[in-house]
């Protein structure tokens, strides 16, 4: 294909990939299949490999990140971004619409209400229609640049839709979906959950790696034009229609209103409506529709007078605490729960709401048969605030933590440094089930068909008493449980069968050994490579692997000297269970004197010996680094067939390059 021939595929490329991204993350009405769509993608990307002088800032594959910044440019907003005055109840709305209709000194004026979206502030600066930066409110006058963020957020148009020079300003925010899965994948590595999808929403615009804002599915709503009355425009709820006409996403859900009393009613309307929502809101803004009139009310150094937050009550209620119960995880720790008089909190009933440990409830001073105030922290999981110690009778009952298990009798422990009281005997029932369900899970042995419903009859009926028994289930036995067909019976038996074959690190990580997470297991298992290689290990074999430090390694010493886990692994072992590592094999000794230790390498092309995965594990084996962008910091680049503008990088920064010969040779 010749340049003038690709030129004009690339554009015509721009145009549906343009407008299916508007169909699908703008109008949510998409016209065709996502396959369709990352087809035309992939398309494009390879024409720009074989031709970079055709990449343009506002291709569509401009949007999965690049590479990492070393710090926030400072940004100064050609037009200030104030903040808004707050409104908590209806007086204080009423006395906002006095002031207004004195200082305009007439009746007639509107108002525009919208939802206030509880995200990020940003501001998108436009020239001749494209996308040139983006940036955080900041103090309202200088900001953060964010643009290689922002431009992972697919509902915003790279290139609008005319070719104006303006700013648009809008709310970035993390859908209640995409915030579930992130804290879900914080869980499953063992971080610390974000508290609301602001927070989120937040932490990610604020990565330096564009790629990590990327991965975590942010959206945005656009609510004003800084310069409005230039684009011809008179009235905010225009500016909004032209913000749809440009190719913005707005909301829907605004609403101009004739006078106070429908704006109160708006509000109301959505007191109740706001839990459907698929994303956060913390209030309702307010606003004067003319420009001309908000011009003639003006604003104090720090907010505008024609505009108002109506800030939602915070999402707490008082209900009794009528009991306390005690729930055994699969590391032993006893996990206290209020078990609470039922109440509606942010469009949920709640029944239930953690309270963590013991000192938690000693430090809040909960008693059975208080009245507690309940809230959901993120709108999302429920907790106990604090107590109304005004309305106890006398009648409370203090509580404290039993001395023995609830499940097995066995005396509790409170480890060194740490908060929670444990379960120590490996054969509590409740441990068992816990850890049955994990060994299952996705991450894990990844048993479809084994959720906890089933583990749970499983282990009620005496069929499973730990995990190697997983392994001798019959199709009788199962068709047996309650909801469990022929069919369905033959899928679990065919997916214990295959989880036999997953790498040593999949089993590792199920076992479920005290520290050790995803990747641990992983670095574990590459190193020592056998279960048995492992599980003879000391600690000072275990201590000299970078990532493991002592804590873990004395908890996998602990683990394995038990006898029942002997016995266990045995089992797993005549069953024929995979007891090694499937990935490159290589002893870290021989990983530390390879030419690729320590090195950052980037892979570019086509290779035909290897995968593109298979190629960055065995560097990585090796102690390399594999990276998705050239750099000055890039060691070697592995340039393929077809290698496009990372060799052009590689070549212009006189980094070393190797075609695939090399890079074989030096692996073999």
């Amino acid at each position: 294909m010749d340049i003038k021939t690709a030129e004009k595929r690339v554009q015509e490329l721009h145009n549906l990939l343009n407008q299916y991204s508007y169909e699908y993350y703008v109008l949510d009405q998409p016209s065709v299949p996502d396959s369709e769509y990352d087809r035309l993608l992939q398309e494009l990307a390879q024409l720009e490999e074989a031709f970079p002088e055709l990449q343009s800032p506002d291709s569509p594959t401009q949007r999965v990140g690049g590479e990492a910044l070393d710090t926030f440019q400072k940004v100064r907003h050609d037009v200030p971004m104030l903040s808004l005055a707050n409104a908590f109840n209806e007086e204080d709305l009423r006395d906002f619409d006095r002031r207004i209709r004195q200082a305009l000194d007439e009746d007639s004026y509107s108002y525009v209400c919208e939802l206030k979206i509880d995200g990020l502030a940003v501001s998108l600066k436009y020239e001749d229609g494209l996308f040139v930066q983006g940036s955080t409110r900041g103090d309202g006058t200088v900001g953060e640049d964010i643009t290689a963020n922002l431009k992972t957020i697919r509902s915003i148009p790279l290139r609008m839709k005319e070719p104006y020079t303006t700013e648009v300003r809008g709310e970035a925010y993390m859908p209640k979906q995409s915030f579930i899965a992130l804290n879900a994948v914080r869980d499953e590595k063992g971080e610390e959950p974000f508290a609301n999808p602001r927070n989120a929403a937040a932490g990610s615009l604020r990565q330096l790696d564009p790629r990590i804002a990327a991965s975590r599915n942010l959206d945005i709503f656009l609510y004003a034009v800084a310069d409005a009355e230039n684009l011809g425009v008179k009235t905010h709820s225009e500016s909004l229609d032209l913000l749809d006409r440009l190719g913005f996403k707005t909301n829907k859900e605004r609403k101009v209103c004739r006078s106070i009393d429908e704006v109160i009613e708006y509000i109301g309307s959505w007191m109740d409506k706001r839990p459907k929502l698929p994303y956060e809101i913390d209030g309702i803004v307010v606003k004067v529709d003319s420009f001309e009139q908000q011009k003639e009310l003006g604003a104090t150094a720090k907010s505008p007078r024609w505009a108002i937050a109506f800030k939602f009550p915070a999402e707490e209620v008082v209900t009794k605490l009528v009991d306390i119960t005690l729930s055994v995880g699969r590391t032993g720790v006893v996990t206290p729960t209020a078990i609470l008089q039922p109440v509606r909190v942010a469009g949920t009933t709640v029944q239930r709401a953690t309270l963590h440990n013991e000192d938690l409830i000693k430090e809040k001073d909960i008693k059975l048969g208080d009245y507690v105030v309940i809230k959901k922290a993120g709108d999302i999981i429920p907790e106990v605030v604090n107590v109304v110690t005004e309305r106890r009778t006398g009648e409370e009952v203090d509580f404290s933590m039993p001395d023995n298990c609830p499940e097995c009798d066995s005396e509790l422990v409170r480890l060194e440094g740490e908060v929670a009281l444990r379960c120590m005997n490996p054969k509590c029932p409740a441990q068992i089930r816990e850890g049955l369900i994990h060994f299952v899970s996705r991450n894990a042995m990844n048993i479809d068909g084994l959720g906890e419903k089933v583990i749970t009859q499983l282990y009620r009926t005496g069929l499973v008493q730990d995990v190697s028994d997983l392994y001798s289930l019959t199709k009788e036995q199962l068709v047996a449980l309650e909801r469990m067909g022929d069919k369905s019976a033959d899928n679990l038996l065919q997916a214990i069968e295959a989880s036999k074959l997953n790498s040593l690190e999949k089993l590792l990580f199920g076992l479920g050994i005290r520290h050790v997470g995803a990747k641990a297991a992983k670095t574990l298992a590459q190193h020592f490579e056998t279960m048995d290689t492992l599980a003879s290990a000391d600690m000072e074999q275990l201590t000299a692997i970078h990532e493991i430090g002592d804590k873990m390694a004395d908890a996998i010493v602990a683990y394995f000297e038990l006898p029942e886990v002997s016995e266990l692994i045995r089992k797993l072992k005549d069953a024929g269970v995979n007891m090694t590592y499937k990935g490159p094999k290589l002893a870290a000794a021989e990983a530390s004197d390879s030419f690729f230790a320590g090195k950052t390498v980037v892979l570019t092309g086509k290779l035909h010996e290897l995968t593109r995965n298979e190629a960055k594990e065995r560097i990585e084996a090796l102690g390399g680094k594999v990276s998705g962008s050239v750099s000055k910091n890039t060691d070697l680049v592995i340039a393929g067939e077809e290698a496009g503008s990372k060799l052009d990088k590689a070549v212009q920064l006189n980094v070393e390059v190797w075609d695939e010969k090399q890079l074989l040779d030096e692996l073999n």
